[in-house]
């Protein structure tokens, strides 16, 4: 969402990633997708349909083995490329500006008609307790007081996280905690371990090993604790191999290059995984889903191989096919922060009323993504775009 996809190739003007930019604008769209497939799909969800659907579940576990890794890989290649053309000061600076800011508007502004709905609802999705189990009953701004009290997720109402922007909170974070990392490396050290590394994933199919740290940690902490899967399927310690993953791969070009020559065998790999991960009698064979068990171990390790198959396939085709600019590009890579902080809040409201309507699930998927992509598209080129304090709150840059 947050890309700065820029690349020094020794002239006075960095020159853009598009291959980037394109996978940004496509895994944001993929995120709306994922999103309204969720108001249909078996789990629980902020508001439901009156009639759910395999199918969606089905798709939606595609989706959640791909989104957030690749948001990560294409955010840590950000922060590289970023601190090529940045002090620190001035890094730090741009991570308030374009993830900060945009998180606390979201917060007090694009939240509460989430939270709010969900309590007229489900009110025991994502709240320990509502007034007893209770719905909340009234309107959005008798809801307001109530909104403050306590934390979401932890018994409360109040979205510290900012519902769905809790990526710009955890890619915040992770920039300040990863910084000293990050300006080390950019001083020229730590040279020889980089170059040992490239080494070894130059090596045919070896670049799939790094699927393996990410297995490990899905694999050995308890998601009741440690590991737990709120945020977008994965722990937050695979969020952070996947961020460092992204930046060291562009740090030098024999690891991209390491990439394109096995985006095909990637792809292979991630089609037929993907495959077996959704086959009946494997999921029959490793029923015993049990933390610390084989066939969660199992499990896991699949899901956790197929995903790191599909980052690097998304990064080969991208470098392959997508290397070019065009103004609708240019146009989509602006427009995608306002549109991942609007999609939900829309979805949610636009769900909510037509929840009930007695259509089939595919109009109403069609109902439900071509009106909220019909708002977002009208709130962002007629007043997000056009106005500079809403441009400030969207993360965009000054005209």
């Amino acid at each position: 969402m947050n890309q700065e996809s820029v690349l020094n190739l020794g002239v006075s003007k960095p020159v853009r990633r598009y291959d980037f930019d394109s996978l940004k604008v496509m895994g944001t769209f993929a995120v709306f997708i994922f999103h309204c497939l969720r108001f249909f799909d078996l789990g629980a969800w902020h508001v439901k349909n009156n009639e759910l659907n395999a199918i969606a579940s089905i798709s939606a576990i595609i989706l959640l083995q791909w989104i957030m890794p690749l948001f990560f890989v294409l955010s840590g290649a950000s922060i590289y490329f970023a601190l090529r053309f940045r002090t620190p000061r001035q890094f730090v600076q741009e991570r308030c500006m374009r993830l900060l800011i945009p998180l606390v508007f979201g917060i007090f502004i694009l939240s509460p008609p989430q939270v709010y709905l969900e309590r007229l609802t489900n009110p025991r999705h994502g709240v320990a307790s509502w007034d007893g189990g209770l719905q909340f009953s009234g309107s959005f701004w008798d809801f307001i007081p109530y909104y403050f009290q306590g934390f979401y997720l932890f018994g409360g109402n109040f979205a510290w996280m900012g519902m769905h922007l809790w990526y710009l909170l955890v890619l915040f974070l992770f920039s300040l905690l990863f910084l000293p990392l990050f300006i080390y490396f950019k001083q020229g050290k730590g040279e020889k371990l980089i170059g040992t590394v490239v080494k070894i994933l130059e090596k045919p199919m070896v670049i799939f090993l790094l699927g393996l740290p990410i297995a490990l940690l899905e694999t050995t902490l308890n998601p009741t604790t440690l590991g737990f899967r709120t945020a977008g399927g994965w722990n937050l310690f695979s969020y952070v191999v996947f961020l460092l993953g992204g930046y060291f791969i562009v740090t030098e070009q024999r690891i991209e290059q390491a990439v394109d020559q096995n985006f095909i065998p990637a792809l292979v790999f991630a089609v037929f995984t993907t495959l077996l991960l959704l086959q009946p009698d494997l999921n029959q064979l490793m029923r015993d889903k049990n933390y610390g068990s084989w066939g969660y171990t199992l499990m896991i390790t699949l899901r956790s191989f197929n995903s790191w198959f599909w980052i690097v396939a998304f990064l080969g085709m991208g470098r392959k096919f997508l290397s070019f600019s065009s103004p609708t590009l240019r146009y989509l890579s602006e427009a995608s922060l306002p549109f991942y902080m609007l999609h939900q809040t829309i979805i949610v409201l636009i769900g909510f009323i037509i929840a009930t309507w007695e259509i089939g699930i595919f109009a109403k998927f069609i109902v439900l993504s071509s009106f909220t992509l019909t708002a977002i598209a009208f709130l962002y080129e007629l007043l997000i775009r056009r106005i500079g304090l809403l441009r400030f709150f969207f993360g965009l840059k000054p005209t």
